[in-house]
């Protein structure tokens, strides 16, 4: 029998909580700590170094011996520097145990090696790291041992965010100071900030690590290249919601357990609709905590699924043909005291407070859909996005029946006197109950949809931060509510003046909401006759950084300067090319290692098989006409091996970054795919004997 699992006992047991800091900090030291976490402000550096000792003591009694800074630079992924907690020994040879409130305060990585955009020279290392005192410090354990994490923001020594988090909280006050002026204006005076609150499911696949290490496509790029479809993919969909295998479920009772003890308030876990795709969502937290456990829930995923002989692959597409991954962003703004922005309540027609916020944020994202699309935007969502299996390129907002009702009304008549309900749901069996119905359905093809209390933006992808969505989200509601209270704080007539910008704004913006099949043709083509942007690729997203209404609305909070924003832009162009480029020589490698010499050697079976049937006396027909087909093949390969040989030297000779970013798309991509076409037909022919590596049908089914 299994031991019994305590779950409350051990949740949190890794992290340095409010509890435990009650615990082990003077009273006066732990209130200044909630003040400045609360109001802002800087932590004195004598409360620093009480809190640093506490915080040393307590890790080292749970194992640890070294600490580190734990931050989020720009390559979407997490960095630290390990440092020990020991110090020079006493006069009696022990050794003492330090950790300083400067330590715990600032760090100095290297800033150099990491993606910057221009912002940092080679020879210009000095970077720094600032405890982000909102987020709990924890610890982390391998094999290697055990280490406090501190997290973290990433700035250089000019002072430029190098990384994901220092313009997610920049962001994160600024909706709050603009937020509170909405609340404010409808008398809620009790609330002292405003909390984005986030929620990301995360989709991942699972495969079997022996099988993972014969690929090297997925060990250099987290997909494969190269791939003939399975007899069966996902077309039954009896995958979804399925009964999860027990090897898979032993992962996800590990992965539960190890995210618990970390404070990661894991909930919710499924299989996906592909083969070996499965899903784990948390409840909400605070943005930059939830971005920070988020990462932690990638890094543990990966972490145990070697345990278990598997390997965890967060890449949006490692599998062509079944369906990718994806990260929801569930989103969402509330009070310190209570107050859910997004609550439409009973009846929204009637909620003027609710119906002011869901104009702003209409407004902001028909008016920034080209920042959220850029948000969402990396290498591997090029292969996912507008495939009939995630969110269009295109962005839109879903509201549903009751709420785009309500929205009619007030565009038509400038009021809403009525709006629809939800009734019930009679299930037409005795034994079981009726249901209360939502008065709206739900929209899983609209990449932002209001799904009761929150807006769920469903582009990001899988292998993302979610820093970059709800930094955007943050700024461009922020700029909306602020330019509705400058209107609504000068009014002399507020209820007059509210109801009208209400109006205002819905009708204005209108052209962003649609209910509607997203998936379908008919929507790109209507999406064009609104003058809706469709940015179909990373590259082509790159620019709307730089445009002047996206400078104009960062530095107005101060979130981004024109230079921070240039530096990303360089940094996007960066990493495309880098991954291509990666990706294309791996494909030359294993066309040219694996499979031309196993057709080769499968051509030689055939030709051998002809001279033998010939030699019986008999005509080979099938031996020949088989034998004819895989050489074309296989000629087919090696030409468009020697294309993509080509044109990715050609590539990797371009200087300017945009260019070359650019070339990798429209040129060396197309190349790829050519390369694959042949490749993956052969496959459809070759002796599974010979064929060099395990295909879609053992990666994705034995698990």
């Amino acid at each position: 029998m299994s031991e019994v699992l305590n779950v409350e006992e051990i949740f949190g047991s890794k992290v340095f909580t409010f509890g435990t800091m009650k615990e082990r900090l003077p009273k006066n030291v732990y209130k200044e700590v909630r003040r400045v976490m609360d109001q802002g402000g800087e932590l004195s550096l004598a409360a620093a170094e009480v809190v640093a000792k506490a915080m040393k003591d307590w890790a080292v009694e749970n194992g640890a011996t070294h600490y580190t800074h734990w931050f989020q630079p720009l390559t979407g992924i997490t960095a630290e520097k390990h440092d020990a907690f020991v110090t020079h020994p006493d006069e009696d040879g022990r050794m003492i145990m330090e950790f300083s409130g400067k330590e715990l305060i600032k760090g100095e990585p290297d800033a150099s090696s990491f993606p910057s955009g221009g912002l940092r020279a080679t020879f210009e290392a000095r970077g720094y790291t600032a405890w982000d005192i909102t987020s709990p410090a924890f610890l982390k354990e391998d094999s290697t041992g055990v280490t406090l994490c501190i997290p973290t923001a990433f700035c250089s020594y000019t002072g430029e965010a190098l990384d994901k988090k220092t313009p997610l909280l920049r962001s994160m006050e600024a909706i709050s100071q603009q937020a509170l002026r909405i609340v404010r204006l409808f008398g809620n005076t009790g609330a002292a900030k405003v909390v984005a609150s986030v929620g990301p499911e995360q989709e991942y696949f699972l495969v079997d690590r022996e099988k993972y290490l014969q690929r090297e496509d997925l060990i250099f790029t987290g997909r494969t290249l190269f791939g003939a479809p399975a007899p069966k993919g996902q077309e039954l969909e009896d995958h979804y919601f399925g009964t999860i295998r027990e090897r898979v479920g032993a992962f996800m009772k590990d992965v539960n357990v190890e995210l618990w003890k970390l404070g990661v308030t894991a909930r919710t876990e499924h299989n996906e609709v592909a083969p070996a795709q499965h899903e784990l969502a948390p409840v909400y937290e605070t943005a930059n905590i939830a971005v920070d456990h988020n990462q932690l829930v990638m890094e543990t995923m990966k972490k145990v699924a070697g345990r278990h002989g598997l390997t965890c692959l967060l890449h949006e597409k490692p599998f062509k043909g079944v369906n990718g991954s994806g990260k929801h962003n569930n989103w969402s703004l509330g009070t310190d005291n209570g107050v859910n922005m997004l609550d439409p309540g009973e009846t929204p027609n009637e909620n003027i407070q609710f119906l002011l916020v869901l104009a702003c944020i209409i407004k902001a994202v028909d008016t920034h859909a080209d920042l959220l699309r850029q948000s969402a935007a990396d290498v591997g969502n090029d292969h996912r996005l507008g495939a009939n299996e995630a969110p269009p390129a295109i962005i839109s907002v879903f509201l549903g029946e009751q709420l785009e009702d309500v929205v009619k009304q007030l565009v038509e008549t400038g009021e809403a006197a009525h709006c629809l309900e939800g009734g019930k749901l009679e299930t037409g069996v005795s034994t079981l109950p009726d249901l209360e119905k939502d008065a709206t359905d739900r929209n899983r093809t609209s990449p932002f949809a209001f799904t009761g209390n929150k807006f769920e933006f469903r582009m990001v992808g899988s292998s993302d931060s979610v820093a970059s969505p709800n930094t955007t989200l943050n700024a461009i509601v922020a700029e909306a509510f602020c330019e509705a209270a400058d209107i609504l704080e000068k009014a002399d007539d507020f209820e007059l003046a509210v109801h009208d910008l209400i109006k205002e704004y819905m009708g204005k913006h209108q052209r962003i909401i649609f209910n509607g099949d997203g998936y379908s043709d008919e929507w790109v083509a209507e999406a064009e006759r609104r003058g809706l942007p469709n940015i179909k690729s990373m590259v082509e997203a790159a620019s709307t950084l730089t445009t002047e209404k996206s400078v104009r609305l960062f530095e107005k909070f101060g979130i981004f300067t024109k230079v921070e924003l240039e530096s990303r832009e360089e940094v996007i162009y960066e990493t495309y090319a880098k991954t291509i480029h990666i990706e294309a020589n791996t494909m030359i490698d294993m066309a040219g290692k694996k499979y031309i010499p196993a057709v080769m050697k499968y051509t030689k079976m055939l030709a051998d098989t002809v001279i033998a049937v010939r030699q019986a006396g008999a005509e080979p027909v099938v031996q020949a006409e088989l034998l004819t087909e895989v050489n074309r093949k296989l000629t087919e390969t090696k030409a468009a091996l020697n294309r993509l040989q080509a044109v990715t030297v050609q590539a990797a000779g371009m200087e300017d970054a945009k260019t070359q970013a650019f070339f990798y798309k429209d040129t060396v991509v197309q190349v790829m795919e050519e390369l694959r076409a042949p490749i993956d037909e052969l496959e459809m022919i070759v002796d599974k004997d010979v064929w060099p590596v395990p295909g879609y049908g053992e990666l994705t089914f034995e698990v």
